[in-house]
């Protein structure tokens, strides 16, 4: 096992949105912006901004890895383009008016539901249900994360229920 296997999630989460140089085995070099490890496999995904708004990604296997290096820390518009990457296109075209209607209608209605609801991050972006559930811009179903797969479930059936309903 690699001293890269051998880290915690907690220390991988250091690297995220930061540009990394990473040396993997037979001294291949990658060079990216790390977008998220993989907590099992140590896998790391880079992206390469390029011309044109085109984004060439990158995998290195966790297993290769021999040393990963901070080339440079992300400032919020690289962190917000990294955010939007793989964003459906669709939510990419909701004003920032029609975002906030959505996210406002909907913290209301899980309010009024008796759903503890917050607004979270720096921008008050994401909303997080009961600490355990984040939903991200556009706020709909598919927008929903949680390590709790049941409470996913959940919530994601009732934001079905709530969106077939015209706002």
């Amino acid at each position: 096992m690699t001293e890269w296997q051998r880290k915690s999630p907690l220390e991988w989460q250091t690297y995220l949105n930061k540009e990394a140089k990473v040396t993997a085995a037979e001294k291949h070099e990658y060079v990216g912006w790390v977008l998220t490890v993989d907590p099992v496999s140590a896998n790391i995904v880079l992206a390469k901004l390029l011309e044109d708004e085109k984004v060439s990604v990158s995998v290195v296997l966790g297993h290769a890895v021999q040393k990963v290096e901070i080339v440079s820390e992300g400032d919020s518009p690289i962190q917000e383009q990294l955010a939007h990457l793989f964003m459906p296109e669709e939510s990419q075209a909701y004003s920032q008016e029609e975002l906030e209607r959505r996210k406002s209608s909907l913290k209301t209605w899980l309010e009024t539901n008796h759903i503890p609801v917050t607004e979270e991050g720096e921008s008050q972006r994401t909303l997080c249900v009961a600490g355990v559930l984040t939903i991200e811009p556009p706020y709909g179903p598919e927008d929903c994360s949680s390590s709790n797969e049941i409470i996913l479930s959940r919530v994601q059936s009732l934001l079905q229920g709530y969106f077939a309903v015209p706002q």
